[in-house]
């Protein structure tokens, strides 16, 4: 006697659950494929809360200063849409320095001041009441620690260590100063100006 074939037709209740757990199956398969498209973004390497409330802000690409052979940090520039680097001072941007080695707050702090009298002359009252703030707001950094001053016109510089406010030194003079350590025109370091502000609007 021949064998017989039997089918098996599914219950409703059996389509309904397969195709319950073929929408899962998708559902989770368009999560995978969100969160891998997140990983992968590139703009997922210029998140930083620094520069959150500057808005619309770009970075330019890092320059790296090195001193007698030795790499010191990468620096950039975060800049927002119309940025003039003539004008840098009337507009609110970011300069990033990422350190590549080990280096002493205090050190960081005197390093300043004497750059920043290259630039400008002040009181050694006021030369001793920016070092005393500039210790107490950078810390010391290793190899991969970030020090971020924000410009703020009208107001003064706001400084950033590792994406944590550390203060603010409320003083325009300051700020044309400190920033002009690497934007201003007479800067030691007229290289590393040029690059940083390659491609933006003089």
């Amino acid at each position: 006697m021949p064998a017989t074939l039997t089918t098996v037709t599914p219950r409703p209740t059996q389509w309904a659950l397969r195709g319950a757990l073929l929408v899962v199956f998708w559902l989770m398969l368009g999560q995978v494929q969100a969160q891998s498209s997140t990983v992968a973004s590139p703009n997922a390497a210029y998140i930083r809360p620094e520069v959150a409330a500057l808005g619309g802000v770009v970075p330019t690409a890092p320059v790296r200063l090195r001193v007698w052979g030795f790499e010191v940090y990468d620096a950039r520039l975060w800049t927002p849409r119309g940025f003039r680097h003539s004008q840098a001072m009337q507009h609110p941007f970011a300069l990033e320095l990422q350190y590549l080695r080990k280096l002493e707050g205090s050190a960081i702090a005197s390093r300043s001041i004497e750059e920043m009298r290259r630039l400008g002359s002040f009181s050694e009252a006021q030369a001793q009441s920016w070092l005393n703030a500039l210790r107490e707001l950078f810390p010391n950094v290793a190899p991969g620690e970030r020090i971020t001053g924000i410009n703020l016109p009208g107001v003064g510089a706001e400084f950033w260590v590792n994406g944590q406010r550390a203060g603010l030194v409320k003083d325009e003079n300051f700020a044309r100063l400190f920033f002009g350590i690497w934007l201003d025109e007479r800067t030691s370091e007229p290289k590393m100006r040029a690059q940083l502000l390659q491609g933006l609007q003089p």
